[in-house]
């Protein structure tokens, strides 16, 4: 089915102005310019030794706040000497620059109770625009954003023994800058968007989302799960083996998704692939059950036969992609059919797939190596694609249901407790508040906002407001605390990305990018970022970011 949908632009705190867009040299002043919540920490980053700080208010132009800046301290990853503007006593709603000795560059941002509803609302659009398979429409700060329906012939069996006969498999999200579809990746975003719906569901529910689907039965952030969801199903196969991607054979040009004609063909059956559809089937069955029944009743369906199916398949089965340029998303299936299995105990309840849980927890690894309890059943703090057991580990330890192993939900607090600890103390080490530390990757960005996660599992547990505080880390850092200055979302805060390594935002007429996506950021050093297009290094979209960085907001609508 096809929607075009007219979304409403955002203004306000997200309003960012067009600039040329190149390396940026390290900023004078680093602080979130989309805002603070009034209640929490508010830190800010000073470039070399910095006396002192003021906090204007904008609204009269007074000074409502002269303090001292930190003792400068060096900066491992940059080299920097670094003061620390600490502007916390400042908790009154409203519109403020900081400005500090040394520079005369203001930086302005807000404090405000609903200061991230807006970027939530941007960043969830983002996956609405992703939307393959159907027309989409969007404004933006006098932009409109728009194309066709596309790729309506997914996809081609030739490379999984069906020949040039199509099988229908149309919908889903665009991956990322390039327009393929891939299941891993899939599982890596559904999951986490799924489990911001469990730990958050009462405040997401409160945002408005202007989707297609708004106003009927379903909540519209499992709307948009829903149509990804849709997509993933095509994905199975009758015996429950489940196709590792749908996609062109090599990258195409920047031309809008509805331009691209080359075509696109199923990649034969992963094991990895399949177990991620095993664990988004099981969730979907359970939080989708209350408003569409028949629906719920469908993924489970999928997700027992393919459970079955990698029963009977036990070896590690990696994709065939002989025929494919484009992404692999290539790993070993272990952690996959962990997660597989958590989420099947979870709906179902059935002991069978607690009994694998917790043997594949305390089992060999592939090599056959003995691990234990220390070295898989723990926590990982910096973890994507390739790895998602944090995701199993979340919903076992967090389960209601009965029959848990009492030691092993006792090893996993401790775990939980003490790799959140590290994650705090990284940051706070930090001169600009970076949970994930001196580590940069392709991607990196993803998993700052990722780690939140881990914080706010561990606040959970203990009600530590420590891990809350330190989850804001990470959302300061990735909108503006940075050694750049800048956001790193497109078209949010001050000098968001304008050159993003995205097709559409390359091949269309708008000289703005398509905004609220989260570029991958430095790579393979912390200086290491350019806003240009063909750095898909540092400056590609991603769904599995953008989905991390919605769990990161999503648990701060409300304080």
């Amino acid at each position: 089915m096809n929607h075009a949908v007219l979304l409403v632009a955002v203004c306000g705190a997200l309003a960012v102005p067009l600039a040329t867009a190149a390396a940026s040299p390290p900023a004078p002043i680093a602080c979130n310019t989309v805002g603070y919540l009034p209640g929490r920490p508010k830190q800010a980053t000073l470039l070399g030794q910095v006396e002192s700080f003021l906090i204007i208010r904008l609204r009269d132009g007074a000074t409502v706040l002269a303090a001292k800046a930190s003792r400068p301290l060096l900066n491992e990853d940059t080299g920097q000497t670094v003061s620390i503007a600490d502007f916390s006593a400042l908790t009154e709603p409203g519109q403020y620059a900081l400005a500090a000795d040394g520079t005369t560059r203001q930086v302005q941002f807000a404090i405000g109770e609903d200061v991230y509803v807006q970027p939530f609302q941007l960043v969830m659009r983002g996956m609405y625009l992703w939307r393959c398979g159907t027309a989409v429409t969007s404004l933006h700060q006098g932009d409109r954003f728009h194309h066709e329906p596309c790729h309506l012939d997914d996809a081609l069996l030739e490379h999984v023994g069906g020949g040039r006969q199509r099988r229908v498999s149309v919908g889903g999200w665009h991956d990322a800058g390039d327009y393929n579809k891939y299941v891993v990746n899939a599982g890596a975003t559904v999951g986490v968007m799924f489990r911001a719906w469990d730990d958050f569901k009462d405040p997401i529910q409160q945002v408005q989302l202007d989707l297609p689907e708004s106003g009927g039965k379903l909540p519209e952030f499992l709307a948009e799960l829903k149509w990804e969801m849709d997509w993933l199903l095509t994905m199975q196969v009758d015996d429950g083996s489940v196709w590792h991607k749908v996609s062109t054979v090599d990258f195409g040009p920047f031309i809008p998704p509805d331009k691209e004609r080359e075509p696109r063909y199923f990649a034969l059956w992963s094991s990895a692939a399949t177990a991620d559809l095993v664990a988004m089937t099981a969730m979907a069955a359970r939080y989708f059950a209350p408003y569409e029944p028949e629906y719920a009743d469908k993924c489970l369906r999928a997700a027992k036969r393919s459970h079955a199916f990698l029963s009977r398949e036990p070896a590690d089965r990696r994709p065939d992609l002989r025929a494919f340029k484009t992404g692999g998303y290539d790993s070993p299936d272990g952690d996959d059919r962990l997660w597989a299995d958590a989420e099947m105990w979870e709906t179902t309840g059935e002991r069978e797939y607690l009994v694998a849980f917790e043997r594949r927890l305390k089992s060999p690894d592939a090599n056959g190596a003995a691990r234990g309890l220390q070295a898989i059943a723990t926590f990982d703090a910096d973890w994507d694609w390739p790895n998602l057991k944090n995701l199993g580990l979340f919903t076992y330890l967090f389960s209601k249901r009965d029959g848990r192993d009492p030691a092993l939900v006792t090893h996993l607090q401790d775990s939980l407790r003490a790799t959140a600890d590290g994650i705090v103390k990284t940051a706070n080490r930090h001169g600009y508040g970076r949970t994930l530390g001196t580590r940069y990757y392709w991607g990196c960005n993803g998993s700052v906002a990722r780690q939140t996660m881990v914080l706010q599992a561990a606040y959970r547990l203990t009600g530590d407001e420590a891990y809350r505080n330190a989850g804001l880390d990470a959302i300061h850092h990735l909108l503006g605390r940075n050694v750049f200055g800048r956001s790193y979302v497109t078209g949010l805060g001050d000098r968001p990305p304008l050159h993003p390594h995205d097709r559409r935002s390359g091949g269309d007429e708008v000289e703005a990018p398509w905004p609220g996506y989260l570029v991958g950021g430095p790579n393979p050093q912390a200086s290491d970022w350019h806003d240009r297009q063909e750095d898909y290094r540092t400056n590609e979209i991603a769904i599995n970011w953008n989905g991390a960085l919605i769990y990161a907001l999503a648990g701060y609508l409300e304080d």
